[in-house]
């Protein structure tokens, strides 16, 4: 059994994450206060038909928006980053990483998307917040 008891809830997931957000470094955690964070058991059919994606349990994150830097204009939809529940447990229970890590690391690489960082300032950015 898990500190959460046996299935960590949308909520517990959400806490994750934001606590996750509440340790990036400046300038990061600034640009993404305007960005949406939206915790969800699985992508809606929509979502994985534009995707391409068939197995919902194979997305376990997705940035969508415009990316930080671009202006927006009227009727654009805010950044927002959309974790997915049953996917994020699914690979959390083949082990190996904690799922406080685990949350991390896919909020981390969807944030990413929203800066346009490279793989390698991803996982510079991932072990910033592994820092005591």
């Amino acid at each position: 059994m898990s500190q959460f008891g046996f299935s960590p809830s949308l909520d517990d997931i959400e806490a994750l994450a934001r606590a996750a957000l509440t340790r990036l470094p400046e300038p990061f955690a600034g640009h993404l206060q305007g960005v949406v964070l939206i915790v969800e058991d699985f992508p809606s059919e929509e979502m994985l038909d534009v995707l391409g994606i068939e197995d919902a349990y194979e997305l376990t994150g997705l940035y969508t928006g415009n990316p930080a830097g671009l202006e927006s204009v009227t009727g654009d939809l805010p950044p927002m980053i959309h974790l997915f529940r049953r996917a994020i447990l699914d690979e959390w229970a083949d082990g190996g990483v904690t799922l406080t890590d685990l949350v991390c690391h896919i909020l981390i690489h969807e944030a990413g998307h929203h800066f346009g960082l490279s793989d390698e300032d991803m996982e510079w950015l991932e072990a910033e917040l592994k820092k005591p």
